[in-house]
């Protein structure tokens, strides 16, 4: 197991909590994961993947499993970190007289057994569907090598453009931007790419 100093620096800017993030750590360590900081904050892995996060803010402070939606939580001490967070959950606590090691500890072993196994929330990957606006329509139906050159470009460049176009909210400003981007679209590049490139 390494340790990182910088996260022994993240713990002593924390003095509130100071004695209690360490207790927390030193239970962390005692298993098979690695140290590091990610994020500014100290992250626990298990071949090269992130387990378990320790953190304090102003009034609490805690453990961050990044797939505890696959702990059982037997306890019931976990909570979802917001609503929209899927696999993240978390053990708070006020002060150090809420820690109990051995169940800290439990949870600590049962995240990395789920890691060696594999049980992880990927993150999805939605391709949204390119809505082109009706001022680009006319154009590309008006065009063939204009829609030959939009039809060769990514979806993400589609989208791009087509996102330029419809967030216009006047009509004369939705083609003042379709004049202005008709040549990059016959030269195949995207809307961002010369910011890209710089």
């Amino acid at each position: 197991m390494k340790k990182a100093s910088s996260v022994e620096e993240y713990i002593e800017k924390h003095d509130k909590f100071s004695e209690a993030l360490s207790l927390l750590r030193d239970l962390i360590l005692s298993t098979e994961v690695n140290e590091t900081l990610k994020w500014n904050a100290p992250v626990y892995t298990v071949n090269g993947k992130n387990v378990i996060g320790l953190g304090a803010f102003k009034n609490h402070f805690g453990i961050w499993f990044f797939n505890g939606v696959f702990l059982k939580d037997e306890k019931k001490v976990l909570e979802q970190a917001q609503e929209k967070t899927k696999a993240l959950r978390q053990m708070r606590f006020e002060s150090i007289n809420d820690i109990d090691k051995t169940i800290v500890l439990s949870y600590v072993r049962e995240a990395i057994e789920n890691q060696k196994l594999g049980k992880e929330l990927k993150p999805e990957r939605k391709g949204k569907d390119v809505i082109i606006p009706k001022e680009l329509a006319h154009a590309l139906k008006s065009n063939n090598t204009m829609e030959k050159a939009f039809k060769a470009l990514t979806p993400g460049k589609q989208r791009e453009y087509c996102e330029h176009i419809a967030s216009a909210k006047r009509e004369k400003t939705k083609l003042s931007r379709l004049e202005k981007i008709t040549p990059l679209i016959l030269k195949g590049v995207g809307l961002h790419d010369k910011y890209k490139n710089c």
